[in-house]
């Protein structure tokens, strides 16, 4: 009998399935802002998400200090500020944000909907505090 990674439970099959319709999610109305879905499934190696800006909206410069980020533009346009310069932001754009790398995203007149999907980050972890005064 094969054993699953958590605890002696057997592991949950993989198995292929449709998440969502991002284009129904993307939709009316635009005013909307956040995140319009995310990837929760337990067992994941990735994160993921959909995000929406209304028109004018922007999200801040920053940067991910650990991980590779692939962006994906479903909906509307907008541009990346980066170090280097802005980038068009339309939809069907694939970007590709190395770690470590900084930006900042402005949704244009039409709003921007993208999705976000990077490896997801390992819990906190309860450890031992090595102390060499105790």
């Amino acid at each position: 009998m094969s054993e699953g990674l958590s605890g002696g439970q057997p592991a949950e099959p993989a198995v292929a399935r449709m998440l969502c319709d991002v284009r129904a999610l993307t939709g009316e109305p635009r005013e909307s802002s956040g995140v319009l879905w995310k990837l929760a499934e337990s067992g994941r190696q990735l994160d993921a998400n959909l995000i929406r800006l209304p028109a004018g909206e922007h999200i801040g410069t920053h940067a991910e200090p650990d991980l590779d980020v692939l962006v994906l533009v479903v909906a509307g346009d907008g541009v990346m500020n980066t170090p280097e310069g802005t980038l068009p932001l339309a939809e069907g754009g694939l970007l590709w944000l190395p770690h470590g790398s900084t930006r900042g995203i402005t949704a244009g007149p039409g709003g921007l909907a993208y999705m976000t999907v990077h490896p997801r980050r390992p819990g906190m972890q309860i450890r031992r505090r090595s102390d060499p005064a105790r």
